[in-house]
């Protein structure tokens, strides 16, 4: 009795690897605020599911090798080859929310064979040996057929809608088929009665932890690039200062009185202004070069209007590069602004060339020039160059430097790597 005791309790122990695994996942995905609800409820079912083929293996195993019951034994088998395909089920809704028709009825026609065969010699029969036999030929492979069709649409349906995103993360979905066939391999030639957990289980349960890292980065991804549009949208609101909107509509009114042509051509450059704006919001990758000076000179046109003393010069020698969105704007507005407007003239030149290593862009003024070590002191100035240095930084790998000095002017150089 004590030999018979010790058994069950070394196989009880056999399992806490797995059903630690298990409730770790269960509070895992209920305590992660970055997984949708949908997914969650989906991983909560699929987990329940495990669980319950965990407890299917060991009481399959118990029957197997030390209770007989040969009824009882036939219900169990039935159960494990029934949740088997409906793990792969949910693993599939896991992935794609599209649902197809086809798999529903494949797991159907799995269910409905497996549940008759509990009491009848349908795919399997177990004789009085208490031994595991094949029943109808041909039906006793009905589970695995089912489990491999499934697996392979799983893998099809993971790399497919994943294709595009080109994140290395998309190979965990594969490492779970390549998981599951070993496990089904191992249990194949090991032979799953040796022990109380199969290997295909241990290997769902792994499955598991894998797809929860998937969403779980996968919905990290979204909620950073939620996060990166709402910074597009506080760059564009910290770009349009106020100042200059104001300023802007003082001209406008002020020109319809005294010169109407010149009041309508600042509006439309206006208008222009504050829809290339708007798109910038839409613009999460980099855009030409040449899109950017657009912007610029859409700008540069109404500051011209206002301040008849400035001038903005361009030597576009290199064209063949991309930048992200209001960067060279907001630093041709900040050289105008705080350096050339009190300048006769005050001049701004834009260039652009290609080094051995780099796409450069320059933009020095003759204005008044500043202290770079008190460039924190300036708060709307310095808010516009961390922005841009920011996103050169983070989108292009690229470099900002200042170099300025009082009275004589400023240089703004970027420097983004030739791809």
């Amino acid at each position: 009795m004590d030999s018979f005791v010790k058994t069950y309790y070394y196989e009880l122990l056999a399992l806490l690897p797995v059903l630690m695994m298990t409730g770790g996942l269960f509070f895992a995905v209920w305590m992660d605020p970055y997984i949708g609800k949908l997914h969650k409820r989906i991983m909560t079912i699929l987990l329940w599911v495990v669980l319950s083929l965990i407890a299917q293996n060991y009481l399959d195993y118990l029957l197997c090798v030390t209770i007989r019951n040969i009824p009882l034994r036939r219900m169990v088998s039935s159960y494990g080859f029934i949740v088997r395909p409906l793990t792969l089920l949910l693993f599939l809704h896991i992935v794609s929310t599209q649902k197809h028709v086809w798999e529903w009825c494949l797991v159907f026609v799995n269910t409905v064979l497996y549940t008759a065969s509990a009491f009848w010699d349908i795919c399997f029969t177990i004789d009085h040996y208490n031994s595991f036999q094949a029943a109808l030929p041909g039906l006793h492979y009905t589970c695995t057929v089912t489990s491999m069709v499934l697996l392979a649409d799983l893998l099809y349906r993971t790399i497919r809608e994943n294709r595009l995103e080109g994140k290395k993360e998309n190979l965990l979905p594969v490492f779970v088929s390549l998981a599951i066939l070993l496990g089904f391999f191992l249990d194949s030639h090991v032979g799953a009665m040796l022990q109380a957990v199969s290997f295909l289980t241990i290997a769902i349960v792994v499955s598991c932890s894998l797809y929860y890292s998937w969403l779980h980065l996968k919905f990290v991804r979204e909620h950073e690039q939620a996060l990166q549009a709402e910074m597009r949208i506080q760059i564009m609101m910290q770009q349009i200062q106020p100042h200059f909107l104001y300023n802007t509509l003082y001209t406008i009114q002020v020109l319809c009185e005294t010169d109407p042509q010149k009041a309508s051509e600042i509006t439309g450059k206006f208008a222009l202004y504050l829809r290339q704006n708007l798109e910038s919001l839409s613009q999460s990758a980099n855009i030409p070069i040449d899109k950017e000076m657009e912007h610029t000179r859409t700008y540069v046109g109404i500051e011209m209007t206002r301040f008849s003393n400035i001038r903005v010069e361009e030597d576009l020698q290199d064209h063949d590069f991309s930048i992200p969105a209001l960067t060279v704007q907001p630093l041709v507005e900040n050289a105008i602004r705080h350096g050339v407007r009190i300048r006769k003239p005050g001049i701004v030149k834009i260039s652009t060339r290609r080094t051995e290593k780099d796409h450069e862009i320059i933009i020095r003024d003759n204005g008044v020039g500043f202290d770079v070590k008190k460039l924190k002191e300036s708060d709307g100035m310095h808010i516009g160059i961390a922005n841009v240095r920011e996103r050169i930084e983070s989108q292009c790998k690229g470099t900002l430097v200042i170099d300025s000095r009082i009275g004589e002017g400023t240089t703004v150089t970027i420097r983004i790597p030739v791809q």
